[in-house]
């Protein structure tokens, strides 16, 4: 017999108090039912009901038994209703978070396409460079740029964020180009007020790897300001790519420092591990995987 149906008409009994309840319940004959708790009783060995004519109840293993087994018909229950989770439309609101360049050149051009595709999701999406705590600030999933911490968070990997670093043709006419990371010593450097990019810059190149310090007039704790500045003709400035794209393209920036590169960062989405999967959160993992890989 099966073991689950066993297990089910088995806790029933115990819990209806007889065999014909559990019988009525279960929409099968009493017959059946005893037939389903002897042949548990005959695979286990031992005995878990005493049964007389007025009633039944538990051996002492029978007690133990059935402890257990409303444990295991319980996470079968919870197994089920993932599954049907799963399948379900994706509903609700999502609270996100990512870092303000990547959120307003990268994330938000592509957060139509995830609202047509589920429009019973509606969304919150704050930007901010500082490190909020997903947890006790309620965000569904965060989007983080860097080296992880070991904050027992779950994080997919993203496509690794690439840096540029650029001035505007005006400055270098009259500061001239710098010729290797060494130089920077020389020139405004614009500093961001977050992660180590505040006090050093980092770069790839012939050589292998080089860190140089810097130091700036204007320090900022978003991009935007020092691209403003930077246009403006006030200095270096390395940031993400996405932000300088559009400058570098029409040529009110340079990149400069040929046959260097600063290493890209790593870029991940990440989620807490007591928070549960839910089809609207699953369906914005997946979104963000897809855009972003």
């Amino acid at each position: 017999m099966d073991r689950l149906t066993s297990l089910t008409v088995f806790v029933k009994a115990v819990d209806l108090g007889s065999f014909s309840a559990a019988a009525e319940a279960l929409q099968m004959s009493s017959q059946m039912v005893g037939k389903y708790v002897q042949g548990l009783e005959g695979r286990l060995g031992v005995r878990l009901l005493t049964r007389t004519t007025r009633r039944q109840s538990l051996t002492d293993f029978g007690r133990l038994f059935y402890d257990r087994a409303r444990i295991i018909l319980a996470e079968v229950d919870a197994a089920e209703s993932l599954a049907a989770e799963t399948r379900a439309v994706p509903t609700g609101r999502l609270r996100i978070n990512a870092p303000v360049s990547f959120g307003m050149k990268t994330l938000s051009p592509r957060i139509p396409i995830f609202l047509k595709e589920h429009p019973k999701v509606s969304l919150e999406l704050t930007l901010s460079n500082r490190a909020v705590d997903l947890v006790d600030e309620g965000f569904d999933a965060v989007f983080r740029v860097g080296v992880l911490s070991d904050s027992g968070l779950i994080a997919k990997p993203l496509a690794p964020y690439r840096l540029a670093i650029c001035a505007s043709p005006q400055y270098l006419q009259a500061h001239g180009h710098p010729a290797t990371p060494a130089d920077l010593a020389n020139h405004e450097c614009l500093g961001f007020a977050y992660t180590e990019l505040r006090t050093q810059w980092t770069f790839d190149g012939p050589n292998g790897r080089e860190v140089v310090p810097i130091s700036s007039r204007l320090m900022v704790d978003h991009g935007e300001p020092l691209l403003c500045a930077a246009l403006a003709g006030l200095g270096v400035m390395l940031q993400p790519l996405e932000l300088v794209r559009d400058a570098l393209a029409d040529g009110r920036l340079v990149e400069i420092l040929p046959g260097y590169e600063a290493p890209p960062r790593p870029l991940h989405i990440v989620y807490a591990p007591d928070r549960r999967v839910t089809p609207k959160l699953r369906s914005f993992l997946d979104f963000a995987v897809a855009q972003f890989s």
